[in-house]
């Protein structure tokens, strides 16, 4: 063994021969638990496998190199085994291998045979293999052909957007779609920002997420901090702004304004002041009007053009009652919820849900639930019931029906469910039709039994007429965190689509509190089904076998697995899956549904009451608290008896990457009249993921977190920001393909919107970015537009 002697091909066998040892240590001892927990052998297996080899390549001996080759083979196989040609899944079975095994093989002492051009060969063409696998993981095609436009006339587009976009949700119906068609398939390449504005107005825990409406040659948004603009449609040219002057301290997780309303008086005089009212909700709990044409504050609603939500709830702590959603109106009455700031305190201010009227600001009706003998404010002395269920997203009315519908989120205490009420469980994580003339609920449907998992309903829902039995009935399309879409008479709330049951565990900490079965739609869900230790994942061995660990560590028994105290337990989605506060998209003429989702999990952990104080974590406003105690996760729950633990997403710890394997989002297209899939591709690329938190700059699909919805048009396009790539795209609606896209000065978390002014169409985003999806703050207003013309 004279070549090794002291070279640097020696000093380089000995460095490769102690790194293989070391990582041999680390999988026998991370392996050897996983396998009395009982899982997988391999790591255990491959770590004695490494030991071994590095030793021998240690001590010069070429035995070595050839048994690495041969572990490198057999993890080849196990790994097909396990994942198949899933590219994501094959990363962190094979790629740091890989890099292992070209400076195994540059090591190997060159004997004159000539073979290693061909080992290099071989490990070149593997490489080759992975990166095509990886590049077509997650897609799956075409399933179904889409219907052409107007071969779903029954299907009413007299709600549609068109010219303007004067709601939230785009028309009455939030069914986010413009009947417009001048940018199409052929043409969208050549789309062009055509102007852009900045707010000016950005944060600490920034996340606009606004939706600008259109009306007349006007567009009305509001920032982060509740500050409201009006820009020119066709030049983005400021024209009057109103700040409301929230204070800092008033901001929750996310200073976030999604959207305003707009409201024309009915009996005023065309040109009159406040004839025509933008209403707003803040994030300290007010709702202000405004005059359309000047921003001048409407000062015959409420005191000086302003009511506060807060009146009645008593003592209400800076940030936990804050409006983030744009407030619906029906029959001149504005109805909005509130945000209360989950997992502070059992018996926080209420979910009471209020309705003013448009002109006076005068309450007309209050929803307490716990007190339905009552249809006003509370009586001196007395406050509206604490700790009761809030809706925080946005609303849908009907005018016609004069109902509005209210996607409601849970009691205080999102993860225990011992000290609820009757009356919270009857409307905890329900659909509520509220009559706004009554002031009194007319229906409520239930997507989750008991909810402690917090599955609130986040998304609005979106009017529809649905086909039953030759007849068109007014329907609600409702999407839920557990990624089910059901199909509801908005007239009663009865399923005109399948709901069927699933088991689901009865223990955990309030046993008798667990539902044995729990609802599911058999009309369409985006589930990818239950999760496994072989969805584990990570950027090398060591980390997926931790994540393994962690899997075998924690309980799980499905999608309603009961909340632990003892052990961390999984959530799967996790709150922040299927659909959120994005909602979906309606394509009316063809009557097909557009829905992004997130494939997310949660690893969560009930704290006792001392563990969760030794750990600093205390609700906002105590003294006590720490930044520690104010970490996203830590829900202190205090009045309830267990604080938890939240782990969204459930990040490894070494590299603060997901631990499933991709993909974490996609967008899927469906048939309304039928729910079956047309087709699903995982959505986001990873050019902004790595390990770290450092970007691997490739644009190759991986299917990434997303918040934020979709918008279609008559053109046959699908326009939406939400993954935490940075990209707005433009998608075929026929094919599920990109056409289009451009990368955003900032992450694009919100609802785009389409309109025409002057002849010309125009999309357009807000690029502010989010702080919880860890996207770049921005304070870009963008719009795009075909070129003009000369």
């Amino acid at each position: 063994m004279d070549w090794m002697a002291k070279t640097p091909a020696g000093w380089g066998r000995k460095c490769l021969g102690a790194v293989l040892d070391v990582i041999g240590v680390i999988l026998i001892v991370g392996g050897l638990q996983l396998v009395v927990l009982g899982g997988s052998w391999y790591y255990l297996l491959a770590g004695l496998a490494l030991l071994a080899s590095g030793g021998l390549i240690f001590t010069g001996r070429v035995l070595g190199n050839w048994l690495y080759i041969a572990t490198f083979i057999l993890t080849v196989i196990w790994a097909l085994f396990e994942a198949g040609l899933n590219g994501w899944a094959l990363v962190p079975r094979v790629v740091a291998p890989l890099v292992l095994l070209l400076f195994v093989i540059a090591t190997l002492p060159d004997d004159g045979r000539k073979w290693r051009p061909k080992g290099f060969g071989v490990t070149g063409a593997f490489v080759v293999i992975l990166g095509v696998a990886v590049a077509i993981a997650g897609r799956t095609g075409i399933r179904s052909p889409v219907p052409e436009a107007g071969s779903s006339p029954a299907f009413d587009t007299a709600a549609a957007a068109g010219a303007e976009w004067p709601a939230y949700g785009g028309g009455p119906s939030a069914q986010r779609y413009a009947d417009l068609n001048q940018i199409n398939a052929d043409n969208v390449k050549t789309l062009k920002v055509a102007w852009t504005y900045r707010t000016g107005s950005q944060p600490d825990k920034w996340g606009a997420e606004t939706t600008p409406i259109k009306v007349g040659d006007t567009l009305y948004a509001c920032t982060g901090m509740n500050k409201m603009y009006a820009l020119d449609a066709a030049t983005g040219k400021l024209r009057w702004t109103f700040d409301p002057k929230v204070p800092d301290e008033a901001i929750p997780y996310t200073a976030a304004c999604r959207g305003v309303t707009y409201y024309k008086a009915p009996a005023a005089a065309i040109g009159s002041v406040c004839a025509e009212r933008i209403f707003e909700g803040t994030l300290d709990g007010r709702v202000i009007a405004v005059d359309a044409r000047t921003g001048q504050p409407c000062q015959d609603f409420g005191t000086g053009g302003q009511v506060k939500i807060t009146d009645g709830m008593g003592k209400v702590i800076p940030s936990l009652v804050a409006i983030t959603a744009a407030p619906a109106i029906v029959h001149g009455i504005v109805v909005t919820g509130h945000q209360v700031q989950d997992g502070q305190y059992k018996w926080a201010p209420s979910g009471v849900i209020q309705g003013y009227d448009a002109i006076t600001g005068q309450l007309r009706f209050a929803w307490d639930m716990m007190r339905p003998d009552r249809n006003g404010a509370p009586p001196p002395g007395e406050t509206y019931t604490p700790g009761t269920p809030n809706m925080w997203t946005t609303a849908t009315g009907d005018e016609e029906l004069g109902l509005v519908y209210l996607p409601m989120g849970n009691s205080a205490a999102d993860y225990l469910s011992g000290q609820r009420r009757p009356e919270e469980k009857m409307y905890s994580s329900g659909l509520v039709a509220l009559n706004v003339d009554t002031g009194k609920p007319a229906w409520v449907f239930h997507t989750a039994i008991n909810d402690v998992w917090d599955y609130d309903q986040g998304s609005q829902v979106s009017l529809v007429n649905f086909p039953v039995n030759g007849q068109m009935v007014p329907a609600i399309l409702l999407p839920t965190k557990q990624g089910d879409f059901y199909v509801l008479d908005r007239r009663t709330g009865k399923p005109l689509t399948g709901v069927g049951q699933m088991k689901a565990e009865v223990g955990g900490v309030e046993p008798q509190e667990r539902s044995p079965v729990q609802p599911y739609s058999k009309y369409q869900n985006v589930r990818d089904g239950e999760i496994t230790e072989r969805q584990m994942w990570g950027m090398s061995p060591i980390d997926q076998m931790i994540c393994r660990i962690q899997f075998r560590k924690a309980h799980y028994t499905g999608m309603y697995t009961a909340p632990q105290l003892d052990r961390p337990y999984i959530q799967y989605p996790g709150y922040n899956g299927g659909s959120d506060w994005g909602s979906v998209a309606i394509d009316p003429r063809r009557g097909v549904v557009i829905a992004n989702y997130n494939l997310t999990p949660n690893y969560d952990q009930l704290l006792t009451r001392k563990d969760a104080n030794d750990r600093g974590i205390f609700p906002v406003g105590d003294p006590r608290r720490s930044n520690k105690g104010g970490a996203e996760g830590a829900g202190p729950q205090t009045g309830a008896p267990f604080a938890v633990n939240v782990n969204a997403g459930w990040l490894m710890p070494l590299t603060g990457m997901l631990c499933k394997q991709p993909p974490y989002g996609g967008i899927r297209a469906f048939d309304l009249k039928t729910g079956k899939t047309l087709w699903d591709h995982a959505f986001g690329d990873a050019r902004r993921n790595g390990p770290f938190g450092i970007p691997s700059l490739l644009p190759i699909t991986i299917g990434t977190p997303n918040n934020g919805g979709p918008a279609v048009t008559a053109g046959g396009l699908i326009f939406i920001a939400a993954t935490t790539d940075n990209q707005f795209r433009a998608i075929d609606i026929r094919t599920g393909k990109t056409l289009w896209q451009d990368t955003l000065p900032a992450g694009g978390q919100a609802n785009p919107m389409v309109y025409e002014e002057n002849g010309r169409q125009y999309v357009v985003i807000m690029a502010g970015g989010h702080h919880f999806m860890k996207t770049p703050e921005g304070d870009y207003l963008i719009a795009y537009a075909l070129p003009e013309k000369k």
